[in-house]
């Protein structure tokens, strides 16, 4: 036999060999398949079944369960779905921060809108009489230690919510009389503020902002 011969017998028995390798890799291919069928997926153990009327966990994180803030907290998601405790605690921590700093530095223009009218009343006269007697004071927040929701409330005929906040605050304070010298409080220790502010908004209305109506400790 020529070597021709020869040549073609050897590359017809390589060809075969690797269409019966791609067959074992690819496996075989007639045509248009049918889709195929997903693979049942696997069972994961039984569904969670969501129970309605549970606890609502922003709430109870706040205050007791069953309790008469609770219950208002829930009148106030009811009468306005958008809010939520944590976030109205969250920026109650801001806005303490904000009135508080105004304060100590008798500049009230910029927390005007946040104060209620007595409020704003009692504490511009603090400042108006911290000048009189010519007394300046140095005031830088260092931050809030702790925001505690002490009590809530919801009048049901006009919508109106109050909720009353524990802050403690830390800030260094030295108030100084006309000739500098320092009368109260120290530059190099911290002060811990403890107040107990109580802010209300009429739910459901226009106006995003809660106000100041009442301080205590």
């Amino acid at each position: 036999m020529n070597s021709p011969i020869i040549q073609l017998l050897v590359l017809a028995g390589i060809a075969v060999f690797l269409i019966l390798r791609l067959k074992n890799v690819l496996g075989t291919r007639d045509g248009f398949e049918a889709p195929r069928e997903a693979a049942p997926a696997q069972r994961r153990g039984p569904e969670l079944e969501v129970i309605e009327g549970g606890p609502d966990r922003d709430i109870t994180d706040h205050v007791e369960e069953g309790s008469a803030s609770a219950e208002a907290l829930g009148k106030m998601k009811a009468a306005e779905p958008s809010f939520g405790v944590s976030d109205f605690l969250g920026g109650a921590k801001g806005a303490y921060e904000m009135i508080l700093m105004g304060f100590e530095k008798g500049d009230l223009s910029g927390v005007k809108n946040f104060l209620a009218d007595d409020v704003y009343e009692t504490f511009d006269q603090v400042v108006k009489a911290r000048e009189e007697q010519g007394l300046t004071i140095d005031a830088e927040f260092i931050g809030v230690r702790e925001t505690t929701l002490q009590e809530a409330t919801f009048d049901d005929a006009t919508h109106e919510a109050e909720l009353t906040v524990k802050f403690i605050g830390e800030l260094t304070y030295v108030v100084r009389n006309a000739e500098g010298e320092i009368v109260e409080g120290s530059e190099t220790q911290v002060k811990r503020q403890k107040d107990a502010w109580t802010f209300a908004r009429v739910m459901g209305s226009d106006d995003p902002n809660w106000q100041l109506v009442a301080t205590g400790e």
